[in-house]
């Protein structure tokens, strides 16, 4: 049952689906970052100058250098993002989820915000030819589009993704061509003295860096869509799409060189460099693209989703495969979330310009979070240590100037994001820290112990059949452990008797596409244990994979599942199967501590509004039973009779 994917070919179809898949967010960039780098201030030669190298030197270290070069090195069986990385490097220190769940959770916010402000950037650029337009509706109905049809998956229209950002980019630099012929001498901002010069001498150098910024706020999609891509052909793509996107800048300081000594007053140069016959063509293309963008945005969404539950730090939510397509999945209750936070945001900033604030914020915790844990990888990997030093300070610097740049903004719209990711920190903190607090009391004991009983209930008669196999889930780590409920359940609540008893062990590995399994005969064809490892992305379909084992074993002759009621014993006719799914409540009567009681009234809240355990393990509801039975936190004297209760 083991999968293995190998995407490490360089191909043209991949350069082009990477063109259509990684770069959207980033691509897109060119459509607000250097109207918020001018923003109200007097556009002067160092300002233009001093902006557009920022913008290509943050474009060198931070996406190049740190992302392309560095970071996608850090792949888990092909896969990337913040949760494969942590997978990577969670047995080196516990305090690692830590910021593994913080850079979630701004990548999830960042869901919330990137949506509208690039789908607004685009927009408002028809008030070029229409001044009064009323864009709200405009962006509000499109948002609500892109949103309706995630449900039915994006994978036919996701095939004209790669042609259409070509386009793009393909248009941003011949765009940019076009201006920087008229001006060569714009070439000479490359230098990295310009970008020095303006940050020493300028008042507003932090909200200049929270504006720079927003060139690279896609250079996290990099390393996250590793599994969709592959290493080399996200690579060899970013050089065209570098290329384009630095032409555009140089574009953009063309055309601002003309406006020396005036303000920007609302102009975005992005449009305004633009042939006035091609301007509806551009401002199509650029809409087109910043749908693209989001649907970029929204799926990697999905996609964290999925591993957070599968790593326990999301409580267990409703996940749809709509289409074949590898990495397709849709997830109902976070795209409407989304969606809200979306048309929220829209309605509160109703301008791109509005939402630079809250927007670079998010991906810069994102990032800091990540030049954590890609530390903790290197030395890991005994890369040597000054070099990890070197890694940690220049980015840790870096990344540190730029929050400090965007919590300048706090007051204008940063405080959104800080929110929105609180919010979701506090559930996947909750459901992280809840399930330790149940593992601590949870209580276990040795199965050997109970082999003749369970054996001599199986063949005694007296006892009303309850199912002719018996599954449980079990989350006992070791094959001679069982939890006390579970025996509880079989011998004491209502004694079940079957022909055979199941334990089912589902273990979530650090590979992200593991399918492997175990069987162990405990007690031989009585009871049976199966250990499946699941990788983080492997969808936790048991009861299909349970079907599967089973139909193994009766084709080996290791297990007789056909009823042994004579009247259909005679006719072949096999046994029902039922699982037994126990559910912990908190019991009423115990010494929790206060932080330890709101975390679990929280985490009993999130259970109760999230999927049920056993749709989220994808059983057959028909044949379950669900039993209550309560988290005891202090258990009673191991000799009293209360103990084996």
């Amino acid at each position: 049952m083991s999968k293995h994917h190998n995407l490490n070919k360089l191909t043209a179809a991949g350069v082009l689906i990477s063109l259509g898949i990684v770069y959207g967010d980033i691509g897109t960039s060119p459509l607000y970052t250097f109207k918020a780098i001018i923003g109200e201030r007097l556009i002067s030669e160092d300002l233009i100058y001093g902006g557009v190298s920022c913008v290509f030197w943050t474009l060198t270290l931070q996406t190049t250098i740190k992302y392309l070069l560095i970071t996608l090195r850090a792949d888990n069986k092909g896969e990337g993002g913040i949760f494969s990385l942590y997978s990577l490097v969670k047995r080196k220190a516990k305090w690692l989820v830590f910021p593994a769940i913080i850079g979630g959770c701004a990548l999830l916010a960042d869901g919330i915000i990137a949506p509208p402000i690039t789908i607004s950037a685009a927009v408002e650029g028809l008030e070029i030819y229409y001044p009064d337009l009323q864009t709200l509706p405009i962006v509000i109905a499109l948002i609500t589009l892109l949103f309706i049809i995630q449900q039915f998956g994006t994978s036919t229209v996701g095939k004209a993704f790669g042609p259409i950002m070509f386009a793009w980019f393909t248009m941003m630099g011949v765009m940019g061509i076009m201006q920087v012929a008229q001006n060569p001498a714009i070439i000479k901002a490359l230098n990295p003295y310009y970008a020095y010069h303006l940050l020493v001498n300028s008042p507003s150098v932090l909200t200049i860096l929270a504006a720079v910024f927003l060139c690279t706020t896609g250079a996290e999609a990099l390393y996250s869509d590793l599994g969709h891509c592959g290493r080399p052909n996200i690579r060899i793509s970013w050089i065209y799409v570098k290329s384009c996107l630095v032409l555009n800048y140089l574009g953009q300081g063309v055309y601002l060189k003309g406006l020396e000594n005036t303000l920007l007053d609302g102009r975005n140069p992005f449009f305004r460099m633009m042939p006035e016959t091609f301007l509806v063509v551009g401002i199509s293309l650029a809409t087109v693209a910043a749908i693209i963008a989001s649907q970029a945005v929204i799926s990697g969404s999905y996609t964290m989703i999925s591993e957070a539950v599968r790593l326990n730090l999301w409580p267990k939510v409703k996940i749809n495969y709509p289409t074949n397509q590898k990495g397709q999945l849709y997830v109902p209750s976070i795209n409407w979330l989304l969606w809200i936070g979306c048309i929220l945001v829209v309605l509160y900033f109703k301008r791109s310009e509005n939402m630079e604030a809250a927007y670079g914020l998010s991906i810069t915790l994102a990032m800091m979070m990540t030049t954590i844990l890609i530390s903790v990888y290197m030395a890991k990997k005994k890369i040597p240590i000054y070099l990890i030093i070197l890694f940690a300070t220049v980015y840790g610097i870096l990344e540190g100037v730029f929050f400090v740049g965007n919590m300048t903004k706090f007051l204008h719209g940063g405080w959104v994001t800080i929110l929105i990711g609180l919010i979701m920190f506090s559930v996947m903190w909750t459901w992280y820290s809840a399930r330790k607090i149940k593992n601590r009391y949870m209580r276990f004991d040795d199965i050997q112990k109970y082999y003749d009983v369970i054996k001599d209930l199986s063949e005694d008669k007296t006892v009303p059949q309850y199912s002719s196999q018996l599954v449980y889930l079990t989350s006992a780590n070791f094959t001679n452990e069982i939890e006390t409920k579970v025996i509880y359940s079989i011998l004491q609540k209502k004694p079940k008797r079957a022909d055979v008893y199941w334990l089912v062990h589902v273990d979530v590995v650090d590979e992200p596409h593991t399918m492997d399994y175990k069987i162990t005969h405990l007690i031989e064809k009585k009871l049976i244990r199966i250990d499946f490892k699941l990788g983080f992305r492997v969808d936790q379909k048991i009861s299909l994979l349970f079907r599967k084992v089973v139909e193994d074993l009766v084709e080996a002759g290791e297990v007789d599942i056909m009823s042994r009621h004579p009247s259909l014993k005679k006719y072949n006719i096999t046994g029902d199967f039922k699982f037994v799914v126990l559910e912990k409540i908190l019991s009423r009567a115990n010494n929790l501590s206060f932080i330890d009681r709101i975390i679990m009234d929280y985490y009993f809240y999130l259970k109760k509004v999230s999927l049920s355990e056993e749709k989220g393990f994808g059983l057959d509801l028909s044949f379950v039973t669900l039993e209550k039975v309560p988290l005891v936190v202090e258990p009673p004297d191991e000799n009293s009779v209360l103990s084996r209760i």
